[in-house]
């Protein structure tokens, strides 16, 4: 199973944001991360489609938007225009599931579907079908360097048990509280994309924190 790390730049120094942004680029991850928040669907503000497209110019890698807004399909539109590559929502926060994946692959993107730790699984019941990309929260959403949830560990096994049924090559992305410490063990739950903000933008040395997580998924 390939494994891709996806530093956030919710982590970043944002006074310093096209910096910090090749710079993580050069230490290299597989992915971006880019988290939106709208102070509606979560308590706190971060960025919209201008910075997106801002720093897609700087960006080898693919872009994976994680829209923590309500509603969504707006914004989908909007991110497909500014450069992501993926774009992933909660569930909760569309009022037709089903029709916000297909925007989302109409307009050329991956389309994933976001579960926070208290949310079941069953969303996925009807529209695996269309969904690119699985991300389970390992924090309530919200603000960055929060500490992982372990009980998040049997949501990922099963979750892994529901996307090998489909035959389907569909990733398992897991966000919150990831480092160096515990990637492998979220790995050996089943998880094979990993977000990782503080961990990653907190380090005096980006690419040796990627090469030792990289380091620890070798032996799951």
């Amino acid at each position: 199973m390939p494994f891709r790390i996806a530093p956030s730049i919710l982590s970043a120094d944002f006074a310093r944001l096209g910096e910090e942004v090749r710079a993580v680029v050069k230490a290299g991850p597989d992915l971006i991360h880019f988290d939106v928040m709208d102070n509606h669907y979560v308590p706190n503000l971060t960025v919209g489609p201008l910075v997106c497209a801002s720093i897609r110019p700087h960006v080898s890698v693919p872009l994976d938007v994680h829209l923590m807004v309500r509603p969504v399909d707006r914004l989908v539109q909007d991110f497909a225009k500014a450069g992501a590559n993926i774009i992933s929502f909660h569930p909760e926060a569309s009022d037709h599931v089903d029709r916000t994946l297909s925007l989302i692959r109409e307009h050329g993107c991956k389309a994933g579907l976001v579960f926070n730790p208290a949310t079941p699984l069953v969303w996925l019941d009807h529209v695996l079908d269309k969904v690119d990309l699985v991300l389970l929260m390992s924090v309530n959403p919200g603000f960055g360097g929060q500490q992982f949830i372990p009980s998040v560990l049997p949501k990922i096994a099963e979750a892994r048990r529901r996307i090998a049924a489909t035959g389907r090559d569909i990733w398992l992305e897991v966000d919150g509280g990831i480092k160096v410490e515990n990637i492998g063990g979220v790995a050996g739950a089943g998880a094979d994309t990993f977000v990782a903000g503080s961990a990653i933008f907190g380090a005096k040395d980006y690419a040796a924190t990627i090469r030792d997580m990289r380091a620890r998924l070798a032996v799951v």
